[in-house]
């Protein structure tokens, strides 16, 4: 699947990545856009010479992916939004500093939060609000994030193993809650790269909880370890809010 996003009048291709479910953006194009250059691969070769740090990790940042292009489909470096920051951190252009100096405001934001976590949810609800959410909505969601974070902090505790056991665990609970793992039910609400749970109902959050706190509950009051006991508990956690 590919997609053109429009920036300042110009194309940027993007690819979406079914192996992280993530979009990918084609490298010179970007580059062309921040730039202007003429010959945006010699731009790269030459920025890739220049920052030896991301030199070494450019295999990792900018995978060649499969893009639509006038001649037909083409392996291109393409990078996601994590990767483009680090690219335009290298870019000694004008129309760079703009996204450099966001990314300068988000990581002192990033530093107050862990000085006072507070400011963490008070940030998250004026971006709800801004996105036109409810305000009920809104409490039910922060909510389901404080939950999810109880949950996690306790698989970590228990010998559960981040990133791939935590989202075989999260599937469980969902297709125990609601019948769908949390993939299958993007694919019913017809989303790709955007957060699931910002776009359920009130019901489908609290049911959402009632599957995650239920699921922290059983494994505190039978002790689980490791991976395959939390399993157990995630299907019996998921099965009292499918239940409900």
């Amino acid at each position: 699947m590919s997609n053109v996003k429009l920036f300042e009048s110009k194309q940027i291709r993007s690819v979406w990545n079914e192996a992280d479910q993530k979009w990918y953006f084609v490298v010179e194009d970007v580059v062309l856009v921040l730039t202007d250059s003429n010959d945006p691969k010699q731009y790269v070769k030459r920025m890739r010479q220049r920052d030896k740090e991301l030199a070494k990790g450019w295999v990792q940042i900018v995978p060649t992916l499969w893009v639509d292009t006038a001649g037909g489909k083409q392996k291109m470096g393409c990078a996601n939004a994590q990767g483009l920051l680090r690219i335009i951190q290298s870019i000694p252009s004008p129309k760079a500093e703009p996204f450099k100096q966001w990314l300068a405001q988000v990581g002192s934001d990033r530093l107050d939060e862990i000085e006072n976590p507070e400011l963490a949810t008070q940030r998250t609800r004026e971006l709800y609000k801004l996105k036109g959410y409810p305000e009920d909505w809104i409490e039910k969601r922060l909510r389901s994030i404080a939950i999810r974070e109880e949950l996690t902090e306790e698989w970590k505790n228990r010998g559960v193993k981040e990133k791939i056991e935590y989202a075989i665990l999260t599937a469980e609970i969902s297709k125990a809650t609601f019948g769908l793992t949390p993939s299958e039910y993007k694919e019913v609400k017809g989303l790709k790269s955007q957060n699931l749970r910002d776009h359920m109902t009130d019901l489908e959050l609290i049911f959402s909880m009632l599957g995650e706190a239920s699921t922290k509950e059983i494994a505190i009051n039978t002790d689980t370890q490791g991976f395959d006991q939390n399993k157990r508990a995630a299907k019996a956690g998921g099965k009292i809010a499918g239940d409900a």
